[in-house]
């Protein structure tokens, strides 16, 4: 397979006309090898526009790259700037919000999906990356507050937590709703206060402990 050729359709046939433009981030999809991430049995689609199952016991997928792509163009990262992501998956996520920030500290609940993705990470020559395990959605309080926040996965509705641990004028890009009506929004700290932006709609795998909680059926 011709990955290159792959990851230039995939810019040109997906991204671009879902209004991915940002430069900075399409020249970042080039950079970071997306096959490189991708667990091997899943690497021909690695380019294609869908979620691909990471293995484990909670359904862990990877974002489709239209979703990863309009994350990182809303986030809109600076230089050195200090990045909690909640749901480390494969690492890929973790090693493009690494390519601008200063440290990059990612939560993984399952310990097998970790341990890959330092692997990963180390193969790509990632060094600002830290992963840890345990429940992102509970933040990171050692290493706050953040300037940015980037939940890889969907959520019900962002804990509170996560948005006390944001320095002001930070951001946070989730997916938030219940399938299949859920939004991708960005929050921007002003003050105390958050503006909340829906971003598109669009639906994804949620993350462990962040379903929703079943209707009550009479």
């Amino acid at each position: 397979m011709n990955f290159e050729q792959a990851r230039f359709n995939m810019i040109e046939q997906q991204l671009r006309p879902a209004k991915v433009l940002d430069p900075d981030v399409l020249e970042l999809l080039f950079v970071v090898k997306r096959e490189e991430f991708v667990p091997p049995a899943y690497r021909r689609l690695a380019f294609a526009d869908t979620q691909i199952p990471l293995g484990g016991a909670d359904g862990a997928c990877m974002f489709a790259p239209r979703i990863e792509a309009h994350a990182l163009q809303a986030l809109a990262m600076n230089k050195h700037e200090n990045v909690l992501e909640v749901g480390t998956g494969s690492g890929y996520m973790a090693a493009l919000l690494g390519a601008h920030a200063d440290h990059v500290w990612s939560m993984e609940i399952d310990p097998q999906l970790a341990e890959a993705a330092r692997a990963n990470l180390q193969r790509a020559g990632v060094t600002n990356v830290s992963v840890e395990v345990g429940n992102g959605l509970a933040g990171a309080a050692a290493h706050a507050p953040y300037d940015a926040v980037m939940v890889s996965g969907a959520v019900a509705a962002v804990p509170q937590v996560l948005f006390d641990q944001i320095k002001p004028g930070g951001r946070l890009f989730a997916i938030e709703g219940t399938a299949p009506a859920m939004q991708a929004v960005l929050y921007t700290r002003q003050g105390t206060e958050f503006s909340r932006v829906a971003v598109f709609e669009t639906e994804a795998a949620s993350l462990r402990d962040a379903e929703p909680a079943p209707a009550f059926v009479f």
